[in-house]
């Protein structure tokens, strides 16, 4: 991590990470410190550390092996003092405790009964939280003070319980600032009386759930509230920043982006995303209206021509609409090209526009990437995602079957050169596309996707349990219906793969475990079927080490140009 004084030109390094890098990290609310999340090779046993800007010191301060980490709450207000979430006692459950910056002591102030998440007030008491129930519906909870007794304040059905999100208090304490889609079909940002329940709308959109909200840093009220629709969208709910975010926007022509404010909430840090640049950050001055350029995120990408990301959008076999994005080779034209359908994970997320360094690989090396928000995907509202429900192996495929036949049809992709490529749930796509479309694809790249839905549930982390019941609803279960998960997994249809395969694993891996790579490996070795596996002893959900990635992409693009005839570099070894 750097740290730069806005004007000053003083940049200084305030890190020594050589091995993962820093990938999550806020301002303590002292600044004097920067707080950040690390694991261990992948294992996403996160730990919470912080380095003194004063003084360069490092520390560990939740130093407890085989314990995951969440930070709960920060209050620029309180200076010395986090709230944070440890699965000490129960794996399967986070307990609330104070953490103490300048002594680094731990105070357990909430014994877990079953939540999933918290909502802490301006005076640092956890008063609202999220408990799941056996049936898969969500209960939001809340209570009066750290001595009163929980009541359900509200509750969600099933189909709406991965929308349910509780945000703040507002500062009388006495409304909680939730998104949820209950009563509507796309999230809504609403107002729930903690008194009564009654809820009242602040920002909704019949289509489009609500994907971000900026609040008042000293009022909690909602300011801005963001959709994304083929881009980024937001909806101004305070009027004292209507002109700013027009001059904002007006600046640059890449979607913006919030990234910070000072104390004073008269200097806001904005980053704009471009699709064929790197980002671009400004520090804007709400006194002036006038911004001044601070830096781009990764330089050396403005000497390259990159490519445009376009959004497309099609009908599937059932009738349900489907949106995506198409990124075309830079100079290679807009027909017969080989393709690559890049399967995003989850499946509960969605592609955005914007600057995707892996679809600028694919496009460099003269691909056409494909990019899918398959039913499941986040965004779209509650019906778009339920369409999904069990549907794993089923009608999610067939939506990026019928997105590859859409782009076929516009004579964009051949036929016969057409990839598929994806990492967690994208990566079990991949394994789907060669044991269920072989004919379709002519090779597949699974990065630690699952080869068997039975096993993937069974083997979950123990802090997942408690969300066991979204995954029979919306996968399968594995207790009374193992034959309809193994139907749906692709290592059944191990002897229908005709097609190459490469699969990359982590072996830390605490989601799909190691185990789910190596069945299906094991399976095409007995077979015969030509198959490349890369594990990485020191990854796990993904690869994080600069050097493991560039081996994974090294070997991904040899292997892409192999089969599709798109351009590799020359290996280095």
């Amino acid at each position: 991590m750097w740290v730069e004084t806005v004007g000053a030109d003083d940049a200084r390094v305030v890190t020594d990470d050589r091995d993962r890098g820093i990938r999550e990290y806020f301002w303590a609310p002292d600044d004097r410190r920067i707080i950040y999340l690390q694991d261990e090779g992948g294992d996403e046993n996160w730990r919470v550390h912080d380095v003194d800007l004063e003084s360069g010191r490092t520390r560990d301060l939740t130093p407890f092996e085989g314990v995951q980490a969440r930070v709960v709450h920060v209050d620029k207000d309180v200076p010395d003092t986090v709230l944070i979430g440890l699965n000490r006692d129960n794996p399967q459950l986070h307990d609330v405790y104070r953490l103490e910056l300048e002594s680094g002591s731990l105070t357990k102030v909430l014994d877990n009964p079953g939540f999933v998440a918290f909502v802490a007030d301006d005076d640092m008491r956890v008063r609202a939280a999220v408990a799941p129930q056996e049936d898969g519906s969500m209960t939001l909870l809340v209570r009066d003070d750290e001595e009163s007794e929980w009541r359900p304040l509200h509750e969600v059905g099933p189909d709406d319980a991965l929308a349910l999100n509780a945000l703040a208090f507002d500062v009388p304490g006495g409304r909680l600032l939730t998104i949820s889609s209950a009563g509507a079909n796309a999230a809504r940002l609403v107002w729930l009386d903690c008194a009564n329940g009654d809820l009242t709308v602040a920002a909704e959109d019949p289509t489009y759930d609500v994907a971000e909200v900026r609040l008042h840093p000293d009022t909690h009220e909602p300011q801005l509230v963001g959709f994304v629709k083929e881009r980024l969208d937001y909806l101004v709910l305070d009027p004292s920043l209507t002109d700013d975010v027009a001059a904002l926007q007006a600046l640059e022509p890449g979607d913006l982006n919030f990234a910070g404010r000072d104390r004073s909430d008269r200097i806001w840090l904005a980053a704009y995303s471009n699709d064929d640049g790197p980002v671009r950050y400004h520090a804007y001055d709400r006194d002036s209206r006038q911004a001044r350029f601070l830096f781009e995120h990764q330089p050396a990408l403005s000497r390259f021509t990159l490519a445009r990301m376009e959004p497309f959008a099609f009908t599937a076999r059932d009738g349900l609409e489907v949106h995506g994005y198409l990124t075309f080779p830079p100079g290679q034209g807009r027909r017969g090209l080989p393709a690559v359908l890049n399967v995003h994970g989850g499946p509960w997320a969605r592609d955005v526009w914007g600057f995707d360094p892996e679809t600028q690989w694919l496009a460099n090396r003269g691909y056409l990437s494909i990019q899918v928000n398959f039913r499941g995907s986040t965004g779209y509202g509650k019906a778009f995602l339920n369409a999904a429900n069990r549907e794993w192996g089923g009608k999610m495929h067939d939506d990026l079957v019928d997105a590859v036949h859409h782009v076929v049809e516009q004579g964009h992709a051949d036929p016969e050169r057409v990839g598929i490529l994806g990492g967690s749930y994208g990566g079990y796509a991949a394994l789907l596309g060669a044991a269920f479309t072989p004919d379709l694809f002519r090779c597949a790249v699974d990065v630690v996707g699952p080869s068997s839905l039975e096993t993937l549930i069974r083997s979950i982390p123990p802090y997942w349990a408690p969300m066991l019941a979204q995954f029979h609803a919306r996968i399968g279960n594995p207790d009374i219906e193992p034959d309809f998960l193994w139907s749906r997994s692709p290592l059944s249809r191990v002897d229908d793969i005709r097609i190459p395969l490469l699969i990359a694993q982590g072996a830390n891996d605490p989601r799909v475990k190691q185990a789910e790579s190596e069945q299906i490996v094991a399976a095409l070795r007995e077979k015969g079927i030509p198959h490349e596996y890369l594990l990485f002893p020191d990854e796990g959900h993904g690869f994080a080490k600069p050097e493991n990635r560039l081996r994974f992409y090294a070997a991904a693009e040899r292997f892409l140009a192999e089969h599709l005839g798109g351009r590799a570099e020359p290996s280095s070894s």
